[in-house]
């Protein structure tokens, strides 16, 4: 088998939410296998710093933009910019997400909204702006970020559980509407991983032993090794995969 199949040149990657965390080591992993890097912030001086970043560091074409994944004109006037500037988009990655951690009677109905809106409101948004352009092509790779809080409960994470038990379903379902036009959708179900999101955490001694009581491995991942897994379902190695999911946990559910 030649390597070459988990090769990305020549293919537009979007990440939503990359400016920093597992969202941009997914930007830098891709690019480092060859990828042209679209990235997407709330933020602009956040977005075009980090697509400079990865433009200097791997010597490929990146661009940030300033866009909600919960608006959809905004996102439906990037995707239309990305395509003319690069002629097309052939990856996408919902990345961006938030958490709220409060039990049920205590979470606030806004903050619950708002979970639900960026968490699954936005990958719906961009997937349905950006798969009419990947079905013309005849080529695309939609790549969900679920958890394994989207696999089994946590305590005092109903909105975030609810958001990423839904992404699993919603890859299965859009799987199966995108199988026979070229497209795969599949999802990565992350585990504790050092970033910006869990740093408090990290920062709290009796939660942090609490989470590594749980993990086999006995350890926190690091941002880069969900790299080979986004590689992966980005590429032609993963060609006849689709509506399935890749759980990346250090053996948590596995228990």
């Amino acid at each position: 088998m030649s390597l070459d199949i988990f090769k990305l040149n020549g293919k537009v990657a979007w990440i939503t939410g990359a400016t920093k965390g597992l969202g941009l080591a997914m930007a830098n992993a891709l690019a480092g296998a060859g990828a042209d890097i679209v990235i997407n912030s709330r933020n602009r001086a956040e977005a075009e710093a980090a697509a400079k970043k990865i433009a200097e560091t791997h010597r490929c074409r990146a661009l940030g933009f300033e866009a909600d994944v919960t608006n959809a004109p905004q996102i439906g006037e990037l995707v239309e910019r990305v395509v003319k500037e690069f002629g097309s988009i052939d990856i996408l990655i919902n990345n961006a997400g938030i958490n709220v951690r409060q039990p049920t009677v205590e979470l606030p109905l806004e903050d619950w909204q708002k979970v639900l809106d960026i968490n699954l409101t936005g990958p719906f948004i961009c997937t349905k702006a950006v798969a009419p352009h990947m079905i013309k092509k005849g080529w695309g790779r939609i790549i969900h970020l679920s958890s394994i809080l989207g696999q089994v409960g946590l305590a005092g994470r109903p909105a975030y559980t609810a958001t990423k038990g839904a992404i699993v379903l919603l890859t299965k379902t859009q799987a199966l509407e995108f199988a026979a036009k070229g497209i795969t959708v599949n999802a990565i179900c992350p585990g504790p991983f050092e970033t910006p999101m869990n740093l408090p955490l990290l920062q709290n001694p009796e939660a942090y032993k609490a989470f590594i009581a749980k993990i086999p491995m006995g350890r926190w991942g690091s941002i880069h090794e969900l790299d080979g897994a986004v590689i992966f379902l980005a590429s032609n190695a993963s060609s006849y995969m689709t509506g399935t999911t890749l759980t990346v946990d250090g053996g948590w559910t596995a228990q």
